[in-house]
């Protein structure tokens, strides 16, 4: 009997040990799952930030330069808004199946941790 009791108690040691480590090793690959879709949002977020400070000025800069040419400043704001209305009309129709299944891909790419 002593024999088998002395089998056993370092295999439920280990038992113990290994569950341990599946436990742990799980929270780190939540951990960096996590860290990873944070530092990826921000990045983008950032870079969404930057393209639409840069699309702002320069709207605001062409539809004072039409507005001067034509001789009448709201109508160069009419023109770059009718021209935003139109292109977001395009894209909401056209493009838009297309942006949605790209960003649905890209979340759960990077949910499982595959490159897209």
């Amino acid at each position: 009997m002593e024999d088998k009791t002395s089998f056993m108690e370092p295999l439920l040691e280990r038992a113990e040990e290994y569950g341990k480590t599946s436990i742990e090793l799980l929270k780190l690959k939540a951990v960096e799952m996590s860290a990873d879709m944070i530092s990826s949002m921000v990045s983008r977020s950032i870079a969404l930030l930057s393209i639409l400070l840069f699309l702002s000025i320069s709207s605001i800069g062409l539809a004072i330069w039409i507005g001067e040419i034509s001789g009448a400043m709201w109508f160069g704001f009419v023109c770059v808004g009718g021209f935003y209305g139109i292109t977001s009309i395009v894209i909401f129709f056209l493009v838009h199946p297309w942006i949605k299944k790209a960003i649905g891909n890209s979340v759960v790419s990077s949910i499982l941790n595959t490159p897209s």
